[in-house]
């Protein structure tokens, strides 16, 4: 068991009597000082290059929320302990957003998932994305690669979409436990999502064709906040947020249609950025992404969450933790 997996059960108290959503994160060019890179377990601490510092500034890039904000600062701090100059562009806004960044160069990376990917860019219909989970990286890799983008190893974690409602909701609508019995016994619940939401394929478009969702959309990052305020019924909620975890309060439903794609993080370089840095640099990357299990991401998301923590502490906190770092 890793230190951020015996974290898990000491915050299973606070889980309980604390509750909030940050809005939080950095979308400047500054460094946050990371720590000097003494082993902190054998064979996996993070080798840093005096030479890394004359390649130029390495930009990362992520979309505009927590589990973003925070992946980006790993990114960027495991670069930083190889060396390297970092430049950050977090909060850099949705993925149609970012990914023209990537492809036009005013950025060397960012972190998408392989879902998003594949259905928002390369015109996969959501129905003809792979349900494996390998598979549907390795398709995005092939398009990506077309585009002069490197895609790397995949996160064991993955973020997918679920709805989400408050425990009161699903019991006035007869306790369904599918998504399917949900909005068969309750079609006309309001559901709140991310504004893209409304375009998506493997969102609200296939929400209404795949499970003949009929009520009203609501445009907003709040998601669970939605639910406590009124603002929705139903929330598009990610499997990774710790809210999930009360289950006192709140309720997730099962995709019985297996609807929504795998959503595993990929992280996207430009070819040119990769012989930038090189093959150890991009090993650097990789091996920091091989701890990241949903159990351990819904932890770091709860310390940015719920304890209110910035998701540069959370990053550099997990780095030391896991012994990439002293």
């Amino acid at each position: 068991m890793t230190p951020t997996h015996r974290r898990m059960i000491a915050a299973l108290a606070a889980l309980c009597l604390i509750f909030g959503l940050a809005a939080c994160g950095d979308d400047d060019t500054a460094d946050t000082g990371s720590a000097e890179n003494a082993p902190a377990a054998e064979g996996t601490a993070i080798e840093r290059d005096p030479a890394n510092a004359n390649k130029g500034t390495i930009t990362v890039a992520s979309k505009n929320f927590t589990e973003q904000y925070i992946l980006g600062e790993i990114y960027a701090q495991t670069l930083e302990a190889q060396g390297f100059k970092v430049r950050r562009r977090l909060n850099l806004g949705s993925e149609q957003v970012a990914y023209k960044a990537l492809r036009g160069g005013s950025i060397d990376m960012y972190p998408e998932y392989t879902g998003t990917a594949l259905t928002s860019f390369f015109e996969v219909k959501t129905v003809d994305v792979p349900k494996d989970a390998d598979a549907a990286y390795e398709r995005a890799k092939e398009e990506y690669a077309k585009q002069n983008i490197t895609a790397l190893e995949r996160t064991p974690f993955e973020n997918t979409f679920i709805i989400a409602s408050t425990k009161e909701t699903a019991e006035k609508a007869g306790n369904p436990k599918t998504v399917s019995e949900l909005f068969q016994k309750a079609p006309n619940l309001s559901i709140s999502g991310f504004p893209e939401c409304r375009q998506r394929q493997d969102c609200l478009l296939g929400l209404r064709s795949t499970f003949g969702f009929k009520g009203k959309f609501v445009s907003s990052e709040g998601k669970f906040s939605d639910l406590d305020g009124g603002d929705s019924d139903l929330t598009l909620a990610f499997s990774t947020d710790p809210q999930l975890a009360l289950t006192d309060k709140y309720v997730g439903y099962e995709d019985d249609k297996d609807f929504f794609p795998p959503y595993n993080i990929t992280l996207g370089v430009r070819n040119e950025t990769v012989e930038k840095i090189g093959p150890k640099a991009i090993e650097g990357l990789q091996a920091v992404q091989a701890k990241m299990t949903e159990e351990a991401m819904r932890e770091l998301n709860r310390r940015v969450e719920l304890d209110k923590q910035e998701p540069k502490v959370v990053a550099a906190a997990y780095l030391k933790e896991e012994g990439f770092v002293q």
